[in-house]
């Protein structure tokens, strides 16, 4: 039990500051990676550069290419947001395989809505084909 309280801070401190610099050289290591405006033998160097001198090599990687990062990773979310909006849209598209009693009215009402909106079906012939929608 001869541990002080400050070693005890002292090397929880070191441990967290140990994590981190692993958080940020696999963080370096994606954006090397990642990064599709850097040619093959540039990736290749730069990953040797962070192997062979890991604390030089990051910071200099931080210095030279760190404003770049965030704008990657912004584009990066920005492709895969889009792809699962359109990956969604394209499921949403085919779902109506059990109920498609169900998506087809929706779809009729969803027209003539529209055609009501602009004006080209008065109220009357909106309500009647409504009813005849829904009673079909």
């Amino acid at each position: 039990m001869d541990y002080p309280l400050l070693d005890a801070f002292l090397t929880m401190l070191w441990f967290f500051l140990w994590v981190m610099w692993f958080v940020m050289l696999f963080r370096v290591f994606g954006d090397i990676f990642r990064d599709d405006s850097m040619g093959g033998w540039g990736k290749a160097g730069w990953t040797v550069f962070v192997c062979v001198l890991p604390f030089v090599g990051v910071f200099i990687y931080l210095i030279a290419r760190g404003r770049g990062m965030g704008e990657r990773d912004v584009r990066q979310m920005q492709r895969q947001e889009q792809a699962f909006r359109s990956y969604v849209q394209e499921a949403a598209a085919g779902a109506p395989a059990t109920g498609a009693p169900q998506a087809t009215r929706v779809d009729e009402l969803t027209k003539l809505a529209g055609l009501h909106d602009h004006g080209d079906i008065t109220d009357a012939e909106y309500e009647r084909a409504k009813a005849k929608v829904l009673a079909g």
